[in-house]
């Protein structure tokens, strides 16, 4: 049975790949109808299509509970993706293309894998081929996550959470496995930071370039203040999901407590890099603000002094940092440009998180017994953002949960992460339907 899970996955993926929904930004990119149509062939059976714009579908099946008051649970998955440069590939990023032992293309681990292997587990339940579950299973192929989610996983739970409200929700994403001296140990996502997007202005007066001195040029406290940035150790925030985390992976005693102390996590980080640059970038925006100044404009013509200028950047917190610690630390960190500096928030989502216990993540312990014959997993927090924010901060349980297999190292991942060659080993698409299908086993089992 797994190998057929596995097999019909692979070939959903390969279609959801070949796809290529594609979203840069914009209202009219990501033409994910083209994957609710996949979706919708692939189940033999219409669910409830919602598309708040031309072509921004997402898709909602449910399979009603034999038990009224048993939780409820959503398979969420996404079905856009983020643009690719196709000549820095080694494959045909839209292709699909299986080689080497592995499934090539945009989305293959984020999180098309996931997705494809949810809608698998799914369609045993709708087509009636096992058993009812207990309380109400949703499956939910959601558009727009790329971009924030205004078209997808946040207009739903503002306009129909009736339809997609749940207790609990799986999502993304898949971890590979990671082993940093203490034994393999399998990463849960259980929360994520919090996105905290801000334009920065500056304004000066307009004059010829050929005439700069004692000119009030608007780069110059724009790009003053950005280079600060750039100079400013991050702010650390050291937070419980960390703790366990970090606990859990049996560490070298002297290594595991400077990474739980907020004085000495930043040294042992950076002796983390000298022989693991990429892992010592994920573990750094697990427990910092991360800041990183990423658009820069201003001026119209090389003889004009600018009037004007402004500066997007990319802010990202920690559960437990708000607004006021983003400016706060904006504010210190520029120094003696702030006061000539406009901030403007662009984005707020504080972080979310969910709890690693209970009834959901006892069950996915089980799962990783039964698959893996481990239950060494440890939670963590997602650096980037997910559309499980939306719903936890309805009041959902929301984890992201996967394996692979050994063939793509934890360091190895994250670079794939929104990369080039983007790409997952059959084998591990045959671990993660495997996992999912005994969580859900498990979960109505109880």
């Amino acid at each position: 049975m797994t190998d057929a899970l596995r097999d019909e996955t692979i070939e959903l993926l390969q279609a959801l790949i070949r796809n290529a929904c594609v979203n840069d930004g914009t209202v009219d990119s990501g033409h994910e109808y083209r994957s609710v149509e996949t979706l919708t062939d692939y189940f033999g059976v219409g669910g409830t299509v919602f598309e708040p714009l031309p072509g921004r579908q997402s898709l909602l099946h449910r399979v009603e509970g034999t038990d009224p008051v048993a939780p409820s649970l959503l398979l969420m998955g996404h079905t856009d993706v983020v643009p690719v440069t196709a000549e820095s590939w080694s494959r045909d990023p839209f292709g699909g293309e299986i080689s080497d032992g592995f499934v090539w293309g945009r989305g293959a681990i984020d999180m098309l894998n996931v997705t494809a292997a949810m809608a698998v587990v799914f369609k045993r339940y709708l087509a009636g081929e096992v058993a009812p579950p207990s309380g109400d299973l949703l499956y939910l192929a959601v558009a727009d996550e790329e971009a924030a989610g205004m078209h997808g996983a946040r207009y739903l739970t503002e306009h129909a959470w009736d339809r997609v409200g749940a207790d609990f929700v799986l999502t993304e994403i898949a971890y590979p496995p990671i082993d940093l001296g203490g034994g393999v140990r399998y990463p849960v996502s259980v929360g994520e930071k919090g996105p905290f997007w801000t334009h920065v202005y500056s304004t000066g007066t307009p004059g010829h370039g050929s005439t700069p001195y004692g000119a009030e040029n608007a780069l110059e406290p724009l790009v003053g203040g950005l280079t600060k940035l750039f100079e400013t150790p991050a702010l650390v925030g050291i937070t419980e999901v960390w703790r366990s985390f970090v606990t859990g992976l049996g560490l070298d005693p002297g290594l595991e407590r400077d990474l739980l102390d907020p004085e000495k996590i930043d040294g042992a980080i950076d002796r983390i890099n000298a022989s693991d640059p990429r892992l010592a970038t994920y573990l750094h925006a697990c427990t910092h603000l991360t800041v990183s100044p990423n658009v820069i404009a201003g001026g119209v013509k090389a003889n004009v002094i600018p009037d004007g200028a402004s500066a997007q950047v990319d802010l990202r917190a920690v559960p437990g940092q708000d607004r006021d610690d983003v400016d706060r630390f904006l504010g210190k960190a520029m120094g003696r440009y702030a006061d000539r500096l406009r901030l403007e928030p662009q984005a707020d989502f504080e972080a979310t998180e969910s709890r690693p216990d209970g009834s959901l993540w006892d069950v996915i312990v089980d799962a990783h017994e039964d698959v893996v014959g481990s239950r060494a997993v440890v939670p963590t927090l997602m650096p980037a953002s997910t559309d499980a924010r939306f719903f936890r901060a309805r009041g959902s349980v929301a984890y992201g949960a996967g394996l692979f297999d050994d063939r793509v190292s934890f360091p190895d991942f994250l670079a794939m992460f929104h990369g080039n060659d983007e790409r997952v080993s059959v084998d591990s698409v045959g671990l993660t339907v495997a996992l999912l299908d005994r969580v859900l086993h498990r979960w109505h089992a109880r």
